[in-house]
């Protein structure tokens, strides 16, 4: 018998999953809405495997609390379960020790087998998301620092450089020499470009 928590921001989500899943031999002993939520539970209940979303509400997102849960002691495999699927995205899911990646449109048979493969010790993906994870450990997506993030979430609401350097306490320069260094890391010349692709690498 594998025990199974689930988690996910939606009540119906939950409940639908635990319905397909029971079974002889996958037993659904918790339930959480939030990844602080999970993290206490996995705690409290040990479940070998945790049925993870990646998108969470408010709080943590489902990579931070794969990290979170994979350094308990006993530690839960995690298995991800959501509708996105960008890259940066599922790489970082397994570098945070993600044992699976999969995608809300498979059959429930595909996430049982992704449950006992995960419970066995085994990473579990769908061979193109396969393919996706290795082409990105060759070419990692660029990383942002925290303070360089920022000042992209204020360029995509549409903040000008004295806005920016408003709202982040420092001057009109500072936040050019940021643009400057995401411009060349995001290997870009625009600001519409800079948000373009930070978005599609899931750094937005």
């Amino acid at each position: 018998m594998t025990t199974v928590l689930l988690v996910d921001d939606h009540p119906v989500v939950r409940s639908g999953l635990r319905a397909v899943l029971e079974s002889d031999a996958v037993q659904v002993v918790g339930e959480a809405a939030t990844g602080e939520e999970a993290i206490t539970l996995a705690g409290h209940l040990h479940p070998d495997v945790v049925l993870c979303d990646l998108r969470l509400g408010d709080g943590i997102d489902g990579i931070q609390t794969t990290a979170a849960l994979r350094a308990l002691d006993p530690a839960p495999a995690v298995l991800i379960l959501t509708t996105f699927d960008r890259d940066a995205e599922i790489l970082g899911a397994i570098e945070a020790g993600a044992a699976g990646y999969l995608l809300k449109d498979v059959a429930p048979e595909v996430i049982a087998e992704g449950i006992q493969r995960a419970a066995a010790g085994d990473l579990f993906l769908a061979p193109d998301l396969a393919t996706r994870v290795l082409r990105g450990m060759r070419n990692p997506p660029p990383r942002l620092t925290d303070r360089e993030i920022e000042v992209m979430r204020l360029l995509a609401n549409g903040s000008s450089n004295k806005e920016i350097a408003r709202a982040l306490f420092v001057t009109e320069a500072t936040v050019k020499s940021h643009l400057a260094h995401i411009f060349t890391k995001l290997d870009v010349d625009s600001r519409s470009r800079a948000i373009h692709v930070a978005r599609e690498t899931g750094l937005l």
